[in-house]
């Protein structure tokens, strides 16, 4: 049998550290910044509460990722810290060593822990690790608002008791507390609760949004003003959305809704299921240019016209600021799914010059019997540098299409799948697909 491995001079030190009865921000002020993690993994697993509140009002590292140890549905460990920050953002507590900016309350930073303390336990592949590191100049910038990052999936009829506790807390300390959500996912919450939680969130900082419950389009249109302050969008998922009879009405829903997508600069990825709302809406959500207008300089032409995508920031077109004109990253995927489109929609798609470099196409449950086979042809013609996967599953499509379609098919050099299930397609011309 193997010896087993002693216990290193760092962690009997922190062992040594604890027994002490007073252990407080004065003796904390002189601790080597080396013991501090695992000293904190010690007082957190022995759940030594003004231990641990003593040691987040002197630590000395910019970010704390308290996620990676704290499991959330639980506010008994995270309360003690909340208190600690309490007397550090009111001044009570004065440390000349305190560097702390970032609460990371998302399930990561397990290197951090792992790299200080050199325990196994809190490890885990370097692929899902987050950066624990901030730029110098935060630390310089003491009267700063302390960042809180947190993951927010709203998937149940009242907050649970984490988020209610939590979210009551940042309400009570706006001015010194950023509340940063880089994902925010909704399955199923009463509006009024929604429009709540985002209030309290730095809209800019949100990434991912991820709509997976049903809405009608009034509701959708009430969170659109929220969708249109996330600049910094880069994925957007919505589904069912329903329309009812009212046309009049629905259409200024409609227009609340496209209004606020064009505002979403760097969305790269967009996934819409059933969006019936979308059919033969398309025109309105791109925007055209009079060739006139110095800034079409700076824009991609397509016969004479330029066309805005429906997912991009609106920009100023006053003459002189063709220069000025921020360069879009064009989208990598697209999927429009479970609808009817017309043709002008597709042709739409097609002429926008933020697909140019798509990677992703997904226009599956789209049907496309009537459509003219020339429509797809001219989509992936667009794309065929830097398609890689294509979804046409369940879209009606007959022989005759496929066959239209299929040399711009064969040039799509990067291609490395394509689904063309629920199609009633001939063996010979399943052959020529081969």
């Amino acid at each position: 049998m193997s010896a087993p491995t002693p216990p290193r001079l760092l962690d009997l030190a922190g062992r040594h550290l604890l027994r002490a009865k007073h252990l407080d921000v004065s003796t904390l002020e002189s601790l080597p910044t080396e013991l501090f993690p695992s000293l904190f993994l010690e007082a957190f697993d022995g759940y030594r509460t003004e231990t641990l509140k003593a040691m987040v009002q002197t630590w000395p590292f910019v970010r704390l990722p308290l996620g990676a140890l704290i499991d959330l549905p639980h506010v008994g460990p995270l309360q003690a810290m909340l208190e600690a920050l309490d007397a550090l953002l009111a001044q009570k507590v004065g440390s000349r060593r305190c560097k702390l900016r970032v609460l990371d309350l998302r399930n990561t930073g397990q290197n951090f822990w792992s790299m200080w303390s050199g325990a196994s336990s809190y490890g885990c592949s370097g692929s899902r690790m987050a950066a624990v590191a901030e730029p110098r100049s935060m630390t310089r910038q003491p009267s700063t608002p302390l960042k809180v990052f947190l993951d927010l999936c709203l998937k149940k009829r009242t907050l649970d008791n984490f988020l209610t506790y939590f979210l009551w807390w940042v309400e009570q300390r706006k001015s010194s507390i950023h509340l940063c959500c880089k994902k925010l996912k909704i399955v199923s919450m009463p509006m009024d609760k929604i429009l709540k939680v985002l209030s309290m969130v730095q809209l800019d900082c949100i990434q991912e949004v991820q709509v997976s419950c049903t809405w009608s389009l009034s509701t959708l249109a009430t969170l659109a003003p929220f969708l249109g302050e996330m600049s910094n969008l880069q994925r957007l998922h919505l589904s069912h959305v329903h329309v009812s009879a009212f046309k009049k009405q629905e259409h200024d829903h409609v227009v609340q809704i496209t209004s606020q997508f064009r505002r979403l600069g760097h969305l790269r990825d967009l996934h819409l299921e059933s969006p019936s709302f979308l059919e033969g809406c398309l025109d309105q959500m791109l925007r055209s240019v009079p060739p006139v207008n110095p800034v079409v300089k700076a824009l991609s032409v397509r016969d004479g016209v330029v066309l805005y995508s429906w997912f991009l920031r609106h920009v100023s077109l006053e003459p002189g600021l063709a220069r000025d004109v921020p360069e879009v990253p064009p989208l990598d995927s697209l999927s429009i799914t479970k609808c009817r489109l017309t043709e002008s929609d597709l042709t739409h798609v097609s002429q926008s010059p933020d697909i140019s470099q798509l990677k992703s196409l997904d226009l599956s449950g789209v049907p496309m019997t009537d459509f003219r086979p020339e429509l797809l042809q001219v989509l992936l013609e667009r794309v065929a540098a830097t398609l890689q996967e294509v979804d046409l599953d369940a879209c009606g499509i007959t022989d005759s299409q496929l066959e239209a379609f299929l040399p711009a098919l064969s040039r799509c050099s990067q291609l490395r799948a394509i689904s063309l299930c629920g199609n009633l397609l001939s063996t010979a011309v399943m052959e020529k697909l081969l």
